[in-house]
């Protein structure tokens, strides 16, 4: 089994969640820590062959990891790969394909059990984004029965996201690490005053992350 699996889950879509994930997953390896990080279902990512993947959330996981990128290590990071940037259900009906969330959870669950590595998940978009038809990205936490780390952006609005995203993972009995506030381009308030107003409420460790800052040891060390 792994040492400890993690599924980094978002308060919203295209806030930083792989940002945040691949800044992580370095600071880890810093550290000596060996660790796997995956992206099992993945929207909006061009063909291989097309330059456009280098810019893909798979591709900068790959990068993080220190891995090649190659048919190989993109198919085992992110099996469910789909053009469209849409929510997953949607992208694959525009590609005539279907996903079944028994699928996607059994994919994952034989990760963590062959992994003998720190294991990290990332989710996709918000938390409560659809995954499939039928079921959302709460509902693939719970079946992995796994604690989640909330990445949360600095906008307008994202102290009220967070929280109700913290208080959706409460009520639902989601272990809840930390919460990393990814700093937004063009936010109103600093960095700093959001992860502090969030963390008045949420009762867990919140951190702040620049775009280009280092993981703090802090987040890794609960990792």
């Amino acid at each position: 089994m792994a040492a400890r699996t993690v599924f980094v889950a978002g308060a919203g879509t295209e806030i930083g969640k792989t940002y945040v994930t691949a800044a992580l997953t370095r600071r880890l390896r810093a550290q000596g820590r060996p660790v796997r990080t995956l992206k099992p279902l993945a929207s909006g990512v061009p063909p291989l062959s097309d330059p456009a993947f280098a810019e893909s959330d798979t591709a900068r996981l790959l990068d993080a990891q220190g891995l090649a990128i190659e048919d190989e290590t993109v198919e085992a990071c992110s099996p469910w790969r789909f053009s469209a940037p849409l929510a997953p259900d949607q992208a694959a009906a525009l590609e005539d394909r279907a996903l079944d969330l028994s699928d996607l959870v059994g994919w994952c669950r034989g990760q963590v059990a062959r992994t003998e590595e720190t294991l990290i998940i990332e989710g996709v978009g918000g938390l409560m984004s659809p995954v499939t038809d039928r079921a959302t990205g709460l509902d693939w936490l719970k079946a992995l029965d796994v604690p989640a780390l909330l990445v949360s952006g600095s906008y307008l609005g994202a102290i009220s996201h967070a929280l109700t995203a913290c208080e959706t993972l409460r009520l639902h009995g989601v272990p809840l690490l930390a919460i990393a506030v990814s700093e937004s381009e063009g936010a109103p308030a600093p960095l700093a005053t959001v992860a502090a107003s969030i963390a008045r409420h949420a009762g867990v460790p919140v951190f702040g992350l620049r775009r280009g800052q280092a993981c703090p040891e802090a987040l890794a060390e609960l990792v």
